[in-house]
Formats: C-alpha cells, structure tokens, sequence
C-alpha cells in the first residue's frame, strides 16, 4: 500500500494507463482476428480491408507506446505475408 503522496500518484497514473493500454490492446487484437478470420475464410477483399485497419491500429498502439514500434511492424508483416500467400 502506498504511503506518501508520490506513491499515491504514481499507483493512480499507472491504473490509468494501464486501463488505456488494455482498451488499446484490447482494439489491436479485435482487428487481428477480424484479419485472420477474413484470410481463413479465404476472402482475399475482405482480408485486404480488414488489414488496413489492424495496420492502423497497431501503428496507433505503437505511438502511444502501447507496443514497440518494430512489433507493431512485425505484426504487420506477418498478416500481410498471409494474405500476398492467397491466390
């Protein structure tokens, strides 16, 4: 338990980024599974759509720092591999 007032504050900031991070996250993954339904059910214009917004939201995450930017960008890239491979 905290006890001064410094302690206090830095428990208070670090709920509340923690809950922003979660929601964030929480976005980032509802769009990759969007993506990877889309690639399963070999949708190629659908994957390509829904790609566009989990690439977006993992740029977003990786500027609020939510994710490092080079996992974003790994992300990114495996998904995008994923769907190049659809005929």
């Amino acid at each position: 338990m905290a006890i001064n007032k410094s302690a206090v504050k830095r428990t208070k900031q670090a709920n509340a980024s923690r809950l922003r991070n979660r929601s964030v996250r929480s976005g980032v993954l509802t769009a990759r599974k969007k993506v990877l339904d889309a690639i399963g059910a070999g949708n190629k214009e659908e994957a390509q759509k829904r790609y566009s917004e989990y690439s977006s939201k993992l740029d977003k995450a990786a500027k609020k720092g939510v994710i490092p930017k080079n996992n974003a960008n790994r992300k990114k890239s495996r998904v995008a591999l994923s769907i190049a491979k659809m005929a």
